[in-house]
């Protein structure tokens, strides 16, 4: 049996236009960063799976250091006006995952849904496991033009030197690129491109139900089911088709959808709650 944690490494607040896009083109970033109003923190989730073939991290959360001025590029003006984070040290994912009786020496692989900070903060608890990131994920988020599209390669380990994830043309299910992970492909890799353009989700698959592991594809459940796509995806139309690939496989599949943003999804996956689509009105 897969066993899957989640692990609250913080907060972090965002603008409401970022949240649930609004306007076309540039304008939608332009929303984000003049917007006068912030979301409730929202946590900042990475996830945990004991499995047979090795303890899998999925995402690792932010490091208490995105407290601190000094971390972010003062001259980018994302993090000078559209972010707060909200971690101390005892919220990284390290000292967590030592609470559940597990040592990040011991994390076989670590898998990154995309390389924004919130997501790659903690990379630094894992230098002796194998990191997997979306080969493009990677190219797009380095040197200075990602930079300039708001990663901060500067922050990652020195060491780091991953694995780089090529997608097949291999569909899972309504996904039509995957990448299976174990040899019993019950934990698959699917390009879920949205929020960032190389974007992955992590597919879990357990006594008959699924888990979605989701990043940021949507930042909530209820806004997955709306097809709501977020104030920074660099193109919304693809976002909308990701959308639209995650509802129909919710639809066909149990399945216990977990965004990492989403203030219900520890709850949801603590009790197997599964994705419950609006019925469609009668005639």
């Amino acid at each position: 049996m897969i066993r899957i944690h989640a692990i609250q490494t913080g907060s972090v607040g965002i603008k409401t236009a970022q949240l649930e896009g609004r306007g076309q083109g540039v304008q939608r970033l332009l929303n984000v960063l003049t917007d006068p109003v912030w979301t409730e923190p929202m946590p900042i989730y990475a996830w945990v799976i004991e499995h047979s073939e090795g303890i899998i991290v999925v995402d690792t959360g932010e490091t208490a250091r995105s407290t601190e001025q000094s971390y972010f590029p003062r001259w980018h003006p994302f993090f000078r006006r559209a972010t707060r984070f909200y971690v101390c040290p005892d919220d990284e994912i390290g000292p967590q995952l030592r609470r559940l009786g597990i040592a990040p020496r011991d994390v076989r692989w670590v898998v990154l849904t995309h390389l924004h900070t919130d997501h790659a903060g903690g990379l630094a608890h894992f230098p002796a496991s194998e990191i997997l990131i979306a080969r493009e994920e990677y190219q797009v988020a380095k040197g200075i033009p990602g930079r300039i599209r708001g990663y901060l390669p500067e922050r990652w380990p020195t060491w780091l030197r991953p694995r780089l994830i090529d997608f097949a043309p291999q569909p899972g299910g309504p996904f039509p690129a995957s990448f299976p992970l174990t040899s019993a492909e019950d934990i698959i890799l699917l390009s879920t491109p949205g929020h960032t353009a190389h974007h992955l989700s992590v597919l879990v698959r357990d006594s008959g139900l699924s888990y979605i592991l989701a990043g940021d594809a949507s930042y909530s459940e209820q806004l997955m089911l709306r097809q709501v796509t977020d104030g920074v995806s660099p193109n919304p139309a693809i976002t909308r088709q990701t959308l639209s690939r995650l509802r129909d496989y919710a639809q066909s599949n149990p399945t216990v959808y977990l965004p990492s943003h989403d203030p219900a999804a520890a709850r949801r996956l603590a009790t197997r709650t599964t994705v419950s689509l609006p019925q469609a009105a009668s005639a």
